[in-house]
């Protein structure tokens, strides 16, 4: 997989409260998106997130919005919902999220009034102590290496 700092949204962005992505992609024009290969962004934690009192809940967004900003005609694209204790779906326990742990969220094709100049992410946070470091990337969706690492199921000695 190769990552393009032009499409970064975040490099090991600490997260302790709701926040925007440190970066945000200017398309130049409000546009639509969705024409050609299928893109995702690429969520990447870097700390593990903190669950010490157990109702922290994490959330990744990705938006749209017509300033850089990302305050004005804000539109969501596609979100993914991490919850401590036990999540109700379609969200997932957020006992997921440590040092290395990847999630992808789809940027779906946008049509005529679906669109907005600038492309970014949010990251949301509940609870009473919640804190995660985390990058992400626009990619293309074939791009984002989809394999599992295991265990070799033997030690050397």
């Amino acid at each position: 997989m190769f990552l393009d700092g032009e499409n970064q949204f975040s490099s090991a962005q600490a997260v302790t409260t709701s926040a925007v992505g440190t970066n945000v992609i200017d398309l130049s024009v409000a546009r639509s998106l969705g024409s050609g290969e299928p893109m995702g962004v690429l969520f990447t934690v870097t700390v593990d997130a903190d669950q010490t009192t157990g109702d922290e809940d994490y959330t990744f967004d990705v938006e749209t919005s017509s300033d850089a900003a990302q305050t004005t005609a804000v539109q969501l694209l596609g979100r993914r919902v991490y919850e401590s204790g036990t999540p109700v779906a379609p969200a997932q326990d957020a006992d997921l999220l440590v040092a290395g742990y990847s999630l992808v969220v789809p940027v779906p094709p946008t049509g005529a009034g679906d669109d907005e100049r600038y492309l970014g992410i949010r990251y949301v946070t509940a609870g009473t102590t919640p804190t995660i470091t985390v990058s992400a990337h626009l990619l293309p969706l074939s791009m984002i290496d989809s394999t599992v690492d295991y265990g070799s199921g033997y030690a050397i000695t």
